[in-house]
């Protein structure tokens, strides 16, 4: 995908399609989403630069940034902003807060990227509506997705806890059950075996068992 070309929009993203490539300005240079493979990334998009509930969400993800790292997932943000909106933004973040953002922020003023990924509607003017998050796995898989309106910030132990437990599944160690923290115990995957469930010593324990590993 090219910024510089025109596009229709995509039909809905959805669990379990590759993420559209694309190359584009970022705040760290020019960024082609196809470089990221190998590792885990985060995709999101928000509202606008200089915007109260978005200024809260960077500082905490740039704060949080080793944690993702330790994970080995990147960071990637979008919006509508141009590139000198970004970087005057992030100036003002950095003397406010005493923090600097070095994760990359992709411009996308003509929406191409962000019609086509879902974020923006295809009859809306800007993006002010729309918060999305896409949890990529190493092989650009979309395996989580979040929605959140302008005036609703993210949770990042959320985010962080989502990218715990795919990363936990994904090592084949069980099911990651509601709350489910890491270090917690997952569950295990259920028996497709007619003969397990007739077997099992009650009628929960066939399908509703925490894992021992």
């Amino acid at each position: 995908m090219d910024t510089n070309t025109t596009h229709h929009t995509s039909p809905a993203l959805r669990i379990g399609d590759h993420l559209p490539d694309f190359e584009a300005r970022s705040t760290v240079g020019p960024v082609r989403l196809s470089d990221f493979r190998g590792r885990w990334l985060v995709l999101f998009s928000h509202p606008a630069d200089f915007t109260p509930v978005c200024t809260t969400e960077f500082v905490e993800l740039a704060r949080n940034a080793g944690e993702f790292e330790r994970r080995d997932c990147a960071l990637m943000a979008i919006s509508i902003d141009s590139l000198f909106s970004h970087f005057a933004w992030l100036r003002m973040i950095r003397d406010r807060f005493d923090i600097e953002v070095r994760f990359p922020i992709v411009e996308d003023p003509t929406m191409v990227i962000g019609r086509a990924f879902g974020m923006v509607g295809p009859q809306d003017h800007d993006s002010a509506a729309v918060r999305t998050t896409f949890f990529v796995d190493p092989d650009g898989v979309i395996r989580a997705m979040t929605s959140y309106p302008a005036n609703v910030g993210r949770s990042i132990p959320e985010m962080l806890r989502t990218l715990d437990a795919l990363q936990a599944v994904d090592r084949g160690e069980g099911l990651a059950p509601a709350n489910w923290q890491q270090g917690g115990t997952l569950l295990k995957v259920p028996t497709t075996s007619l003969d397990d469930v007739f077997a099992a010593k009650d009628g929960t324990s066939w399908f509703l068992q925490e894992n021992s590993k």
